[in-house]
């Protein structure tokens, strides 16, 4: 199936809200409550996060689209952990339900530790409910591994998985 990559530019904020709107109530539909489920998954709140985000050029989003229909988004800037230096963080990789399994994910994130390598980072890290274990499979057969760190998020705990790109 032909798939295309594209950096996010101003103007995608819906398209990037709703898959990632999407994406969030599929995947995490038995890890966190319907209650903070709902409240995480508002379109209108996230399209504005987008927005800001878009406007303020903070980080790299990227759109991935299956024959011109927009699947499956993705974002990394600089990481947050003080004590990583020369990392990048993977913030998000958000896909449709209905093309999962079908390798775009795959592309997506080749396309993130390309870019993130060329801007001269030596790793890369993210992180991840522990609960998901489809995520984190993902992500270990894309060379990462769990670090050992958690970290409290919405009622469970959050995976600190990390990458070198020397190999890359």
């Amino acid at each position: 199936m032909c798939c295309s990559i594209r950096r996010a530019v101003s103007g995608d904020e819906a398209i990037l809200a709703f898959i990632q709107t999407e994406s969030w109530k599929a995947a995490f539909r038995r890890i966190l409550s319907p209650e903070l489920l709902e409240r995480l998954t508002d379109f209108q709140k996230n399209k504005e996060m987008y927005r800001r985000l878009l406007q303020a050029g903070k980080g790299n989003g990227y759109l991935l689209s299956i024959r011109d229909k927009p699947h499956c988004i993705a974002w990394w800037d600089l990481t947050r952990e003080q004590n990583m230096p020369g990392y990048a963080e993977i913030i998000c990789v958000h896909s449709l339900p209905e093309n999962w399994h079908r390798g775009f994910g795959s592309k997506m994130m080749d396309q993130l530790l390309f870019d993130i390598s060329c801007a001269g980072y030596s790793g890369v890290m993210l992180w991840v409910f522990a609960e998901n274990d489809r995520a984190r499979k993902f992500y270990e057969a894309k060379g990462f591994h769990a670090t050992g760190k958690t970290q409290p998020a919405y009622g469970t705990f959050e995976v600190c998985y990390e990458r070198s790109l020397e190999t890359f």
